[in-house]
């Protein structure tokens, strides 16, 4: 039989009479290709709206590496990709359906950029047609998708990056050596917050009308294919539970990891307790804008705190935490270390300037990842798959919380707060920023959730409301978009 061409290749659906059971039967090379060190990388780029076009300027900069693929099921999303790779446009092929990649032996890897809900189905699915993958953050949209990623990666032997990128930082590499070396002596505590400036995304009156350039079949992927109810189609499925994880999955996923990295911490909390809501904006959105998480951590607690509405009380509550330099904070027997992307500065107990580091923000991210490709070293990764299935989890368990939990007053709330001071003073500053922002908790009440206790092995809840918790571990597909069960 003559060889298909790739013209002919890609004109083809390689699914187009999928069924249920596809996913399951998707091919299981007994090992992946290897590249030589002299041949190029071969990469496909997945979700090309902004990060997606980062990522195209990332990895087209690596040396050995061509971007040979983009991907979305939205099509106006092509020429601003394919300007960026300008150079040889014609050789980049472009494909809408994420399937197509994964027969195409001219791609080594693919470079998922794609809305959380596709995360771990994709990767899955590369790892299991022997492609290497990097995946953005969080890697997950449930707590067991991020360990069927990792045993994924683990029985395919893939190289898969999650993209958190804040692990290849060299300040923050620099910092948390000098950390270890006990220069400000044993960490007690860490907070972590996150500010960012968010509007409201609107209220529609109605469905909403799909893009023309859009599969909106594709989009929703494994999630359920309902009328649009927002105004902006791309981003905003960040605020929808079938698509995205909020702002603790959007922004918080980040902090979480270089929280865990900084702690030496390798696995979920043992204990998780969350204080949320939607507050100031009556919109399509459903998660929280408003959030405090405490992961109940030992020796070292981690607090985490969300503020996103407009009057903010920032430069008071900055100086209250001693964010000075970042959205992590670590209190240090002698002093504390506030960094972030980028670097971060150690300061004595008075406050004053011990060490700055000064970083590059994990520029080197993708090469990390290509060098490991080529070499085959798991452990040569910034961010393996693991690193990002627990970060990733640490948002999950935060939103569990919440989902699980119940309305609660103010008074309800700080008595249940009363037993740990760091929780309490951190429910004192979102009751400062709500009232900022003329926010009624009487009409808008805020949501307790349990405080849920986790088996850090098995990553399943165990006690009081573990029922509940656990019915939210995973999620239910929409066929043929299917997580196997045995990866």
């Amino acid at each position: 039989m003559a060889r298909m061409t790739r013209r002919e290749w890609l004109g083809r659906s390689l699914l187009a009479a999928a069924g249920a059971g596809v996913a399951a039967a998707w091919p299981r090379p007994a090992g992946g290709q290897v590249v030589g060190a002299n041949e190029a990388v071969r990469v496909a780029v997945a979700g090309l709206r902004t990060r997606g076009l980062q990522l195209v300027d990332w990895f087209r900069k690596v040396p050995g590496v061509r971007v040979a693929a983009l991907c979305d099921c939205d099509t106006q999303f092509f020429a601003p990709a394919l300007k960026r790779l300008g150079d040889a446009p014609e050789k980049v092929a472009t494909v809408n359906d994420f399937r197509r990649l994964l027969d195409d032996k001219d791609i080594d890897a693919v470079v998922l950029a794609t809305p959380n809900h596709w995360h771990a189905l994709q990767t899955v699915w590369a790892c299991r047609a022997g492609k290497d993958v990097y995946v953005e953050k969080p890697v997950s949209h449930t707590l067991v998708e991020g360990r069927k990623m990792v045993e994924a990666a683990r029985k395919y032997g893939r190289i898969v990056q999650a993209g958190t990128q804040n692990r290849s930082c060299t300040g923050l590499r620099a910092a948390l050596a000098w950390l270890r070396e006990g220069h400000l002596g044993p960490m007690k505590l860490v907070r972590g917050y996150d500010y960012p400036a968010r509007q409201s995304i609107g209220k529609t009156a109605g469905p909403q009308p799909v893009p023309d350039t859009c599969d909106y079949n594709l989009f929703q992927g494994p999630a359920p294919v309902v009328p649009l109810r927002r105004k902006n189609l791309h981003y905003d499925w960040h605020w929808f539970w079938a698509t995205g994880d909020g702002d603790a999955g959007n922004r918080g996923v980040h902090t979480f990891d270089h929280i865990r990295w900084f702690i030496d911490q390798p696995d979920v909390p043992p204990r998780t307790v969350s204080i949320a809501g939607r507050f100031g904006w009556d919109d399509d959105g459903e998660t929280p804008n408003t959030q405090i998480t405490l992961f109940d951590y030992r020796p070292v607690p981690v607090l985490w705190e969300m503020q996103t509405l407009p009057k903010r009380t920032r430069p008071e509550h900055l100086a209250k935490i001693r964010g000075l330099a970042g959205s992590m904070v670590i209190e240090c027997e002698g002093g504390f270390f506030s960094g972030n992307r980028g670097g971060g500065t150690a300061f004595d107990r008075q406050g004053k300037v011990v060490k700055p580091f000064r970083g590059d923000g994990g520029v080197t991210h993708a090469a990390n990842f290509i060098a490991a490709l080529r070499n085959r070293r798991t452990g040569d990764l910034a961010a393996d798959v693991r690193e990002g299935h627990v970060s990733s989890a640490l948002c999950h368990l935060a939103n569990i919380s919440h989902l699980t939990g119940r309305p609660a007053s103010p008074a309800e709330i700080g008595k249940a707060a009363a037993g740990s001071d760091l929780l309490s003073e951190s429910f004192e500053r979102l009751l400062e920023h709500l009232k900022a922002n003329e926010v009624d908790v009487g009409r808008t009440p805020l949501t307790l959730g349990p405080a849920l206790a986790l088996d850090v092995k098995t990553e399943r809840f165990v006690g009081e409301g573990a029922e509940q918790a656990n019915a939210r571990r995973d999620r239910t597909y929409r066929s043929p978009f299917v997580m196997p069960e045995e990866v």
